[in-house]
């Protein structure tokens, strides 16, 4: 029986063939973002939780959202869920067939980080301005 002179190669391609680009970042960003939405909803419920226990239970959580630390935390989940929404509206579309030619998906994605940056900015400067 003869060999074939063909190099082994991999059944289907993996990421090593694929250049990175942009819309391939941002999926997995969305995943990632999706993730952290999980651990953001825990301490919204651990939020609640301390609400409903008692008044120095809810000071102590307050103070801990209130310490920089805590903000940064804050600002990443919000940061999270208006990119995570983003995505999910861009998804959407893609889903009803629209915007598949390139320049519009390279559009699409660069708006969706961008939009989630000055969104989330904007948000917090809101929040501050009304803060009392």
């Amino acid at each position: 029986m003869a060999q074939s002179s063909r190099p082994e190669r991999p059944l289907s391609p993996h990421l090593q063939i694929y250049k990175p680009m942009l819309s391939m970042m941002m999926s997995i960003m969305h995943r990632i973002t999706g993730v952290a939405l999980y651990f953001g909803s825990i301490l919204i419920v651990w939020w609640l939780a301390a609400a409903a226990h008692s008044d120095g239970y809810f000071d102590l959580v307050q103070a801990f959202f209130g310490h920089w630390f805590g903000r940064l935390i804050l600002f990443g989940f919000s940061w999270a869920l208006i990119h995570h929404a983003l995505g999910g509206i861009r998804h959407f579309v893609w889903d009803l067939g629209r915007g598949f030619k390139l320049p519009v998906v390279e559009w699409m994605v660069r708006a969706n980080l961008i939009g989630s940056a000055v969104l989330t900015v904007l948000l917090w400067v809101i929040a501050y301005g009304v803060k009392p």
